[in-house]
């Protein structure tokens, strides 16, 4: 799997080494290699910097670095001046003309970008533009929290989704079978046909567009709501999102005016009993349950709202 997996990332990098023009010796026909326009971009976007710390930032070989400032130098791209902090650094920035060419760089590169673009209607592109954030965020994840991460409520073609994602993801990871799917199915199409506003709600969380979570209060009895479908995208763990989804649902219960939130769950799920434990539920009923082509243990879980 491993070495698929890698052969498909290279042969997308061929691909679009190839489809932006950086094979070639210099980039977009300006005379400057791909590397020398990064050091520009970098330049551009910054006070003036040390040349080491340019270089380990862009892990950009010291000697390699050296020989593309002297080069921007001599062009008279680049002035150097002392630092106040340390007499033996020089800082780096930008001159005037250093900032017109880069200025003539950052257009070409729009413009290539545009035309790439330009064939693609509106919906293709903002499929890209996701897809593209989502694979930076992969290969560099976030370590802010929920940056970026929104809740709202559930849209036509959210149940869908929920059923799509929550399948593959218990059949990937516990072995389930289609007796699961079938069941969110079931729960996901009462929640249309019976959805009562002020009682029940749904909350899909998103990232850049993208869903990476959700989770149900519906209406159990006058007083007890039920917590159904907790849900968190791989892509997002970590994140504190089921923590936060779980938080909502008690918050929309206890406002709601029930006096109990319980839920159902298996005991192999044990990321998820963890965050109910932590918000305060305590489990009630447990019994052996043959469920989803599985051995199970179901387990029930309350919290008293007042």
């Amino acid at each position: 799997m491993l070495r698929e997996q890698v052969q498909a990332i290279r042969q997308f990098n061929r691909f679009y080494t190839q489809k932006i023009g950086v094979l070639g010796e210099r980039l977009l026909e300006s005379g400057y290699s791909l590397t020398e326009a990064r050091v520009l971009y970098e330049l551009a976007h910054r006070q003036a910097t040390k040349a080491s710390e340019l270089g380990g930032e862009l892990a950009i070989d010291a000697g390699y670095l050296s020989r593309i400032l002297k080069r921007f130098e001599g062009a008279r791209l680049i002035s150097r001046t002392r630092s106040d902090a340390d007499a033996r650094q020089s800082l780096i920035e930008l001159t005037p003309k250093g900032r017109k060419v880069f200025a003539g760089l950052d257009t070409a590169s729009n413009e290539q970008v545009a035309q790439m673009l330009e064939p693609l209607d509106q919906a293709h592109r903002e499929k890209l533009r996701v897809t593209l954030a989502n694979l930076g965020r992969l290969l560099q994840p976030v370590e802010s929290g929920e940056a970026g991460v929104v809740l709202r409520p559930h849209r036509a073609g959210d149940m869908g989704f929920i059923a799509h994602r929550q399948a593959i993801l218990y059949t990937e990871e516990y072995g389930w079978n289609g007796e699961y799917e079938a069941l969110v199915c079931e729960i996901t199409a009462k929640f249309l046909r019976h959805f009562k506003p002020g009682r029940e709600r749904c909350w899909i969380a998103e990232r850049d567009g993208e869903t990476i979570g959700s989770v149900f209060a519906v209406e159990d009895s006058k007083t007890v709501a039920r917590l159904r479908l907790l849900y968190v995208d791989p892509s997002a763990r970590g994140l504190g999102l089921g923590a936060k989804l779980v938080q909502e649902c008690i918050h929309f219960a206890r406002e709601a005016g029930y006096r109990k939130l319980t839920l159902w769950t298996n005991s192999v799920l044990k990321d998820a009993r963890h965050i109910y434990e932590r918000a305060g539920f305590v489990k009630t009923h447990e019994e052996p349950n043959h469920a989803f082509g599985r051995d199970l243990i179901s387990q029930t879980w309350d919290l008293p709202l007042r």
